[in-house]
Parts: C-alpha cells; structure tokens; sequence
C-alpha cells in the first residue's frame, strides 16, 4: 500500500508545497466544480507521486543521483518508480471564480495543472496552454487528500531545462 498524501494549505509557503505536490497533475474539466453558497471549489486530480524521486536521492551519500540542491526543479530528479494517484484538492472560503483559457463547456477536457500562486485574496490556479483559474476570497485554505491506492504508470512528466 503506498503512503496516502494529506496537506493543508492556508499561507504562501503551504500552497508553494501543495502546488509541489501537484506538479503535473491531471485534472478532468468534468471533475472541478465551485460550490458557491459553501464558498467551496473542489476537483480531483490524476497527481504524479513526486514524493517516490525524493525516496531514490535519501538512499545515501554513496548514491550517484543527484539531490534536490543540485537541480533546478524536483521534476529532474530520478524517481525510484513512477506512480500516480487520484487526489482531492477542497478550497474553502472561495467567494468568486474566474477563468482564463478554458471553454467550460468542454467537460472532456483534460488540464494539466503547472503550478499554484497564492496572493493576498486569491490563488491562481496555472495550466499547460495558458489556463488559469483565479479562486478569490479573504481566507482560502486548502485541503488537499490523496484517494485510494496509486498505480505504475510507465510515464514520467518531463521539462525542459528553459
């Protein structure tokens, strides 16, 4: 059974380590939805288990691979396998949606998340091909839980160096 991911974000710093986690997701258009008299957003994404290349860089000094310090981003590292899990990510205190980017009713659409930005009063959400969702309120935190059990995949996200 692989280790279930539980975070909870509600300042700068807990959303960089949340959108860390969240790098690469794969998130279904069809499975975001804002909920606004409980001032929620919630979505399920298809997430990429980063947390297995940090497992190949702590088996020790003697290992060949390199460490998060000597690259730019936790996406060149190696990985001891890759897997991927579906996880639910709740935002509360959301007082208003806006979107860029994305024709709401292409519910087949299929987003690759790239990063989150909180900033005073909202959190944007940031996709491959230009999407963002911006989730505005006074207060966001976020919940973010991984659901069931992972599965191999045989596909690692890759970046470019630029």
């Amino acid at each position: 059974m692989g280790e279930c991911l539980k975070l909870k974000a509600t300042d700068a710093e807990d959303f960089r380590i949340v959108a860390a986690c969240l790098q690469d997701a794969l998130i279904p258009l069809a499975d975001m939805k804002f909920e606004a008299g409980q001032k929620e957003f919630v979505l399920v994404a298809n997430r990429f288990r980063w947390e297995n290349c940090e497992k190949t860089w702590e088996s020790g000094p003697d290992s060949q691979s390199p460490t998060p310090d000597d690259v730019p981003d936790i996406a060149f590292l190696p990985c001891a396998n890759y897997e991927r899990v579906n996880c639910a990510i709740h935002f509360q205190g959301v007082e208003n949606v806006r979107c860029k980017g994305l024709d709401q009713k292409d519910r087949g659409k299929v987003l690759e998340l790239l990063t989150i930005d909180a900033q005073d009063g909202a959190i944007t959400i940031v996709f491959a091909g230009d999407a963002k969702l911006r989730l505005e309120g006074k207060a966001i935190a976020c919940l973010m839980r991984d659901l069931g059990e992972p599965w191999p995949t045989q596909w690692r996200p890759r970046h470019s160096v630029a």
